[in-house]
């Protein structure tokens, strides 16, 4: 699928890391280091503009090697970029870590991961069709 990107970051495209990746990375499009105090928010532009087709989203989530070594991850996870947005892609990152972050210009920040979605009409009705299941949830099945 061909997506029409403008890049206006000084930063190469985002890329696949692997043959197999699911996801492209995004990267910190800021001048100078940024530190991250512990449980601060900031929102990290990318210099990136999309548009996507009809009927595709972008997700965009947390890299994993930030999560487990720096406790670097995003707050609102993922995050939707709809089809319809033509603004600026910019990642809320946390610091939920004890220590101060210190992050680098051009940093990989955050995969974004392109899905297919569906629009939906609701059909109300008085009652579900039943399941084993049923209305079993947050931990129904035990921890083993």
């Amino acid at each position: 699928m061909d997506v029409n990107i403008v890049n206006l970051s000084r930063f190469a495209l985002p890329q696949y890391a692997t043959v197999h990746s699911a996801g492209l990375d995004l990267r910190a499009n800021i001048d100078q280091s940024l530190v991250i105090k512990p449980l601060e928010r900031v929102l990290i532009p990318t210099g990136l503009y999309i548009e996507l087709p009809e009927g595709f989203e972008a997700q965009v989530r947390p890299r994993s090697g930030l999560a487990a070594k720096y406790g670097i991850s995003i707050v609102n996870t993922p995050g939707t970029i709809d089809p319809d947005y033509r603004g600026e892609i910019k990642v809320i990152l946390v610091n939920l870590s004890d220590t101060n972050f210190t992050l680098e210009p051009g940093e990989r920040i955050a995969q974004m991961v392109i899905a297919r979605f569906e629009h939906i009409s609701w059909n109300e009705v008085e009652t579900l069709s039943e399941t084993e299941r049923g209305e079993g949830g947050f931990g129904h099945t035990g921890v083993k």
